[in-house]
């Protein structure tokens, strides 16, 4: 990671009236996983698709693999791979016959070893005859992956490349990203989970076009104001009404059946807590203090 392979100054981007993109900056060093992570509508696809070239930003300049994002377009597109979104697949066509499309695409004469290659490298090998549209979900993706790499881009750019995929096959596919980021390979991801966040080498939290800020997962957390309470009570939503006016919480994160407490002084909150509870007749199951997390650190600095 000795040199910068992405570099954004300034880029904007709006559609009609709403401001996609807000003039971000940003610098990825070859060899990262570099996450940009935030919910939906912040900012996110549209950053990477004018990184890619499929739209043009409104503003501001970047160069990619040292290649300028405004006039070099094509060069750029040669060296990169995108895996988009949605399944953007043939599924009338096999897992070997959709490899095989995007290598002609690519113009590689000689793909077959290649194609090998990826489809064990992807676990596909056992489904190379089985129509796509025949895949899992996440067998899909694992497809679409094996097709952006036939290649052999520098840089992978993926867009939620987990979204809707069930557990297990989210964990396999970030075993594969891991041993390719190992091979070398720079990958440049967007995902709007946060637990997904901490295995990137770095992320830039997004909000509304914004980056808010942009660190390792480790100095991120390390960033959070306050400690961290967690509470499972007998009624979550009653209990989070209870604790919303109280002196000695700065923050409230309402998670499922759990609620995170964000405060200065973890003893005198936890009494406070805990009478404020009683009062309220609700039962405590679960009070302690935890670690501060990824999205803890984003909830907080929307909220402040």
């Amino acid at each position: 990671m000795d040199d910068i392979v992405i570099h954004i100054d300034n880029l904007s981007k709006r559609f009609a009236e709403t401001t996609a993109v807000s003039g971000i900056e940003l610098n990825v060093m070859r060899g990262e996983m570099f996450g940009l992570v935030g919910p939906d509508g912040a900012g996110k696809t549209t950053t990477m698709r004018m990184l890619c070239g499929i739209i043009e930003p409104d503003s501001g300049s970047g160069d990619i693999l040292g290649f300028d994002l405004w006039t070099e377009t094509e060069k750029i597109q040669h060296r990169i791979g995108y895996l988009s979104q949605r399944f953007s697949l043939y599924g009338d066509l096999t897992v070997d016959e959709n490899i095989e499309f995007f290598a002609e695409i690519r113009q590689i004469p000689d793909y077959s070893s290649r194609r090998d290659q990826l489809l064990d490298f992807t676990r596909l090998s056992p489904f190379r005859d089985r129509l796509a549209d025949k895949l899992s979900g996440g067998m899909k993706q694992k497809l679409a992956l094996a097709c952006t790499l036939i290649h052999t881009p520098e840089i992978v750019f993926l867009d939620e490349p987990t979204v809707g995929v069930d557990p297990v096959s989210r964990r396999e596919f970030w075993l594969i990203l891991a041993e390719l980021q190992r091979q070398g390979t720079t990958i440049f991801m967007t995902t709007p989970y946060l637990d997904e966040a901490e295995r990137c080498t770095r992320i830039a939290l997004m909000n509304n076009g914004n980056i808010m800020t942009c660190d390792t997962p480790g100095v991120l957390r390390n960033s959070m104001k306050g400690s961290v309470i967690e509470l499972v009570a007998s009624d979550t939503r009653k209990a989070y009404s209870a604790l919303r006016n109280s002196s000695h919480i700065r923050e409230l994160q309402a998670f499922g059946d759990r609620i995170n407490l964000v405060v200065d002084d973890v003893d005198s909150a936890m009494k406070q807590i805990q009478d404020l509870l009683n009062t309220n007749g609700i039962g405590v199951e679960s009070l302690r203090t935890v670690s501060p997390s990824i999205e803890n650190v984003f909830i907080s600095m929307i909220q402040s």
